[in-house]
């Protein structure tokens, strides 16, 4: 079997880097492409055929779900498989995604060996004669229970903090702290920063700093889109961004609503 043309669609640098490290390795794959946005995804799956798309559902300019409507409405005669890499954990999406012909939905962070797994299967499924794939439906990952730890992180990376910063380990204790004891987020700075300081052993001024310099780190990436599609439509601003303490609430309020509902 021809190794497999693989195209990544992600406007997470980061991500795209974990991606292509991981599948230049794999004897089966070759990389064909790399796009950070929609309309560079549809020029490269015209010029470059790859057989499958890894793509990510929020992106700039054109996101996954208009990338998906545009690939269903071109006579492309090898329309490459799609598998939606994305925290966007709603069944709404899903089912919208499916409708649109995405073979495989997984949810951020993913385990790299299972999605090469389901590349293959995705290839293979292709290679079927048309009445046999017509019959098998298209697939999708059940959102499994995760962790508060990979819930956070899931939020963090998609709003663009990223974890090798200290001001990233800082901000998941203040949440796991704020969830635990909601009434901390009145106590900033008598409890929550020193009590992060001594898990760090470092000092409160420098949590306060190192948390505030990550929340510009977001906002000084200017996916104000993203922002309000993780926190709700048009609660977040680049003009207005939050203080320390707004910004903690802002992601425990999200978590808390999600672990009720």
């Amino acid at each position: 079997m021809d190794n497999i043309r693989l195209m990544i669609v992600d406007d997470n640098l980061e991500v795209c880097g974990m991606l292509k490290e991981f599948f230049s390795k794999q004897d089966s794959i070759s990389l064909v492409g790399e796009a950070h946005d929609g309309i560079q995804a549809m020029a490269l799956i015209e010029s470059e055929h790859p057989d499958v798309v890894l793509l990510d559902m929020v992106m700039p300019k054109m996101d996954g779900f208009s990338v998906l409507e545009c690939l269903a409405h071109r006579n492309m005669p090898n329309t490459p498989a799609i598998i939606a890499l994305t925290a966007l954990n709603r069944d709404d999406f899903i089912v919208r995604t499916i409708a649109l012909g995405v073979y495989y939905y997984m949810l951020k962070p993913f385990d790299l060996a299972v999605l090469l797994q389901r590349i293959q299967e995705a290839v293979a499924r292709r290679s079927l004669p048309r009445h046999e794939s017509n019959v098998q439906p298209m697939m999708a990952s059940i959102p499994p229970q995760r962790s508060l730890d990979e819930r956070i992180t899931n939020v963090f990376l998609t709003i663009g903090i990223p974890a090798h910063i200290k001001g990233y380990q800082f901000l998941r204790e203040a949440v796991k702290m704020v969830l635990e004891s909601p009434d901390m987020i009145n106590r900033i700075t008598k409890e929550l920063y020193p009590g992060i300081a001594r898990k760090f052993n470092t000092s409160s001024s420098k949590v306060e700093r190192a948390i505030r310099h990550a929340i510009e780190v977001a906002w000084g990436r200017g996916r104000i889109d993203v922002l309000n599609q993780v926190f709700g439509n048009n609660v977040c601003s680049l003009d207005a961004k939050p203080t320390n303490g707004e910004f903690i609430a802002l992601v425990s309020d999200k978590l808390a609503l999600e672990r009720s509902a």
